[in-house]
C-alpha cells in the first residue's frame, strides 16, 4: 500500500520510547494548545507543507549530510565561547555558513553573526529571523572536548546552544539541496549574549540599535531540548548586586557599633518572608553572599547578588519595588539600632541583569500555524515560559517564539560539565524535519 507522502516522511525516522516515568514524580505540565479545527486554514497549510516533494528533499538531503551535521556540532563545540568571548565560535560559524552556501553573511558591532537568504522573486512575505546563541556558561579554560559514548556527544555546551547553531548550517543546506525558495527573507544568525551575565547583548543590539533594528517583524529562537514545548512566555528577570558598606572595626573594640552584616542580614530575612502570587507565578532569590576581611573583625563591606522574576511585567515592578523597601528598611534599622561614631550603614543597589518579559500569544498567526505544525507531526503544541533570546522581541510586542532543536530525553544535564546530546540518526531526522516545517510555516505567512 502506497503510504500519503506525510506519512512516508514520518517515516524516515522511528522514534524509541523511553522508558515510563512514575507519575508522582512527574511535575504539573504547561497548558496545551487548545485544541483546532481539524480542518482549519492553519491545518491545510501545514500538511501541504509537508507533503511537498521540495520538503521531503530537504529532509533527505539532511539525512544524506548527516555525518556532516555531527562533524560541524563538534567542531563548533570544542571552540571555547564564554559570554564576551565568542568571537573565535563567531568567525568559525560565519565561514561554515558560507560553506553552506550563503554570501551575504555579517557580523554586526556586538558580534552577532547573521547570514541573509534572499525570498524569491516578487515575494512579499515579512522577513523572518532564526537564531541560535554563540555563548556558552562555562569559563574560557573549561575542557570543551567531545567525548562519544555510542549515539551520545559528551561536553560542556554541546546542547546548549551549539547543536541549535549546527541545525541552523544544516537547515541552510537542506533548503539549497532542495531549491527551497521562501516568499521572503530568512536571517540566519549565531548571536552572543544570551547566557547570564550576557543579559540579551546580542538581541538588544540587534533590535533596538544595529543595522536590523525596525527590521526583523518576526523572530524564531532555537533553544533547549524538548520539541514538545514552544516557549511563547518570557520570563523576565532583574538582577541586582546589593552592597553594604560601614565603618568597620574589631569585633571586640568597636562593638556596639554598626555593622553592615547585620544589615544585610536582615534584609535577607525581610525578603524570604515576602508572600507573591502563585499565578502569575514570583519568584525571588539570594544566589550569592560575600564580604569581609576576617572572623574578628566587623566587616566595612558586605554583598548579595538577588534574582527576582516573573512573567508579569506588573508583578516583576511590584516585587522590585518592595525589594528596594526592603533594602532601604534594612539600613534605617542598622543605624537606629547600633552606635554611628565612626559613619553610618549604607546601600548600593546596582541592576547586573535585566531581562524583559511579556507572552506571544497563542492567537497570533505565528503561532496558530506553529501549532498547526506540531499537529501535522501528531504532537500538541505545549505553551511554555522560559528566559530565551526571545525575551527581547516578544517585550516589544513582536511575534516571537523559541522552539527546541531535539526531542525531549534526548539530551541533558545542561550547564554542566557532562551535558549531552544524542545524534542517533532516525530520531535527529524526525527533529530536523519538525524543526524546518515550523520555520518554513511562518516564513511563509503573509
Amino acid at each position: 500500500m502506497k503510504l500519503p507522502p506525510l506519512l512516508v516522511l514520518l517515516a524516515f525516522a522511528s522514534s524509541a520510547v523511553p522508558a515510563a516515568t512514575p507519575a508522582s514524580t512527574l511535575p504539573a505540565p504547561p497548558p496545551a494548545a487548545p485544541p483546532a479545527a481539524p480542518d482549519s486554514a492553519e491545518d491545510r497549510r501545514a500538511r501541504e507543507l509537508v507533503a511537498r516533494p521540495a520538503f521531503q528533499a530537504a529532509v533527505r538531503a539532511y539525512d544524506r549530510d548527516f555525518e556532516r551535521f555531527v562533524r560541524e556540532l563538534i567542531l563548533l563545540t570544542e571552540i571555547p565561547a564564554p559570554p564576551f568571548k565568542e568571537q573565535a565560535r563567531g568567525e568559525a560559524f560565519a565561514r561554515l555558513l558560507r560553506e553552506a552556501g550563503l554570501t551575504d553573511i555579517t557580523t554586526d558591532a556586538e558580534g552577532n553573526v547573521i547570514g541573509r537568504r534572499p525570498g524569491r522573486p516578487g515575494g512579499t512575505a515579512p522577513l523572518l529571523a532564526v537564531a541560535a546563541h554563540l555563548d556558552t556558561v562555562f569559563p574560557e579554560d573549561t575542557d570543551v572536548r567531545v567525548k562519544r559514548s555510542g549515539t551520545r556527544l559528551i561536553a560542556p555546551g554541546v546542547g546548549d546552544d551549539t547543536r541549535g547553531l549546527a541545525l541552523l548550517l544544516a537547515i541552510v543546506r537542506a533548503l539549497g539541496a532542495a531549491g527551497i525558495e521562501t516568499p521572503g527573507e530568512l536571517l540566519f544568525i549565531g548571536n552572543v549574549g544570551e547566557e547570564g551575565p550576557g543579559d540579551l547583548r546580542g538581541m538588544r543590539y540587534l533590535f533596538q540599535r544595529g543595522p536590523w533594528q525596525g527590521r526583523i517583524p518576526r523572530f524564531i529562537s532555537i533553544d533547549g531540548s524538548n520539541n514538545d514545548l514552544i516557549t511563547n512566555g518570557a520570563l523576565g528577570s532583574l538582577r541586582y548586586r546589593v552592597t553594604f558598606k560601614g565603618p568597620g572595626g574589631h569585633s571586640w573594640g568597636a562593638f556596639g557599633q554598626v555593622n553592615p552584616a547585620f544589615a544585610l542580614a536582615g534584609a535577607i530575612s525581610a525578603l524570604g518572608k515576602v508572600v507573591v502570587p502563585r499565578q502569575p507565578k514570583v519568584s525571588y532569590n539570594v544566589g550569592l553572599v560575600s564580604g569581609g576581611t576576617s572572623v574578628n573583625s566587623i566587616p566595612f563591606e558586605v554583598a548579595m547578588e538577588v534574582d527576582l522574576r516573573s512573567v508579569s511585567p506588573e508583578e516583576l515592578r511590584k516585587v522590585d519595588a518592595r525589594f528596594k523597601e526592603i533594602i532601604a528598611a534594612a539600613v534605617a534599622e542598622e543605624n537606629t539600632a547600633r552606635a554611628t561614631t565612626f559613619g553610618r550603614v549604607t546601600a548600593e543597589v546596582k541592576l547586573i541583569g535585566d531581562r524583559p518579559s511579556g507572552t506571544t500569544s497563542p492567537d497570533t498567526p505565528e503561532l496558530r500555524q506553529a501549532a498547526a505544525v506540531m499537529r501535522a507531526f501528531d504532537k500538541v503544541a505545549v505553551w511554555n515560559i522560559s528566559s530565551t533570546d526571545s525575551n527581547l522581541p516578544i517585550s516589544l510586542g513582536i511575534p516571537a517564539f523559541t522552539i527546541s532543536s531535539q526531542s525531549a530525553r534526548r539530551g541533558g544535564r545542561s550547564h554542566s560539565l557532562d551535558e549531552w546530546t544524542d545524534v542517533e540518526q532516525p530520531t535527529a531526522v524526525q527533529d530536523f524535519a519538525l524543526a524546518l516545517a515550523l520555520i518554513l510555516g511562518v516564513a511563509e505567512l503573509p
